[in-house]
Order: C-alpha cells, then sequence, then structure tokens
C-alpha cells in the first residue's frame, strides 16, 4: 500500500497560472452570465417594442377611421332627415336637391381623407384604371382608344385602386 506521503504532492505556484486559471474560469463563467442576462434583458426590450408599436399602429388606425366617420356624421344627419319626409309635402325636386347636397358632402368629406374620384370620360383608355365593358365605333382615329362614357365612377385611396371605372371605350375601325 502506498505511503500518503510518498504521493505527489500539488507543486504548483501562482507563477505557474494555476490559480489564475481558476479565477479566469470564474470570470468566463460570470462573463457568460453577464451575457446571457444582457441577452435576455435585450430580447424582453424588443418584445415589450414590438408590442407597443403594435398597440401604437393599431390606436392610429382606429383615430385615422374616427376621424373619416367624424366628417360623415353631417351627411348621414342630413341623409336621416330626407329619408323621412312627408312625401305628401315635399316635391321630388327638394329631395333630389338634398340628395345632391348630401353627395357632395359625401365627396368632400371623403375627397379630404384622401379619397379621389375616377371619371375618365373623354380620357384615353387605362386598363389600370378603367375597366372596358364595352366599345363603340369612334367617329374619327383621334378618338381611338378614348372613353365615350361611364357606367360606374371608379375611386383611389391614397394612390391605391378601390374600384376601377367601368366604362365604353371608343374603337376606330377605319
Amino acid at each position: 500500500m502506498p505511503d500518503p506521503d510518498d504521493s505527489p504532492t500539488d507543486t504548483t505556484s501562482p507563477e505557474d497560472g494555476a490559480v489564475f486559471d481558476d479565477a479566469a474560469s470564474l470570470t468566463d463563467a460570470e462573463s457568460a452570465d453577464e451575457q446571457r442576462d444582457k441577452y435576455l434583458r435585450l430580447a424582453a426590450e424588443y418584445d415589450n417594442f414590438r408590442k407597443r408599436t403594435t398597440r401604437e399602429r393599431q390606436e392610429a388606425h382606429w383615430r385615422g377611421q374616427a376621424d373619416m366617420l367624424k366628417g360623415m356624421i353631417d351627411a348621414l344627419d342630413d341623409l336621416g332627415r330626407f329619408a323621412h319626409v312627408d312625401p305628401a309635402t315635399t316635391d321630388a325636386k327638394t329631395v333630389v336637391e338634398g340628395v345632391e347636397m348630401v353627395e357632395k358632402k359625401l365627396h368632400k368629406t371623403l375627397a379630404g381623407h384622401g379619397m379621389e374620384i375616377i371619371n375618365p370620360v373623354d380620357h384615353p383608355f387605362d386598363p389600370s384604371l378603367h375597366e372596358a365593358v364595352m366599345t363603340e365605333p369612334a367617329g374619327s382615329r383621334d378618338e381611338d382608344h378614348l372613353v365615350a362614357r361611364v357606367f360606374q365612377v371608379g375611386y383611389l385611396f391614397n394612390g391605391q385602386l378601390l374600384r376601377p371605372a367601368r366604362v365604353v371605350v371608343k374603337q376606330w375601325n377605319g
């Protein structure tokens, strides 16, 4: 049996770096913990930022819709008044004029929010804005591919096509 005194003893000294290796590994572990903590904090901050911006964007969307609807309330009130007139005491001309006023008020409100009406009579046919539903003969070569009539106006909202104008296009067959 070997004598305990004969076993090799630890002959390392601080100059050999053994103590420093233990300190370095301890520092590396602390550094890894610090880095992990920084990473987790950063991930949590990013997640909070993402949730906050999503919520703010949704709130801005709702505020924008509310602003548009506020502008339409007056026109809806006017329309309600015309819907409840007594037909026995109101002539058709008054009702038509009232409905035209409501239409103008709605168009003005919607135009203030970025909506444009596409009514291309006598303009060149543009397939990106118009839908040709019919053709009719053109009187001259100059009238070829011009819009003759509009069955249904189209609408743009801030440059985005909501509905194309449905039109009749002149076609030169000369």
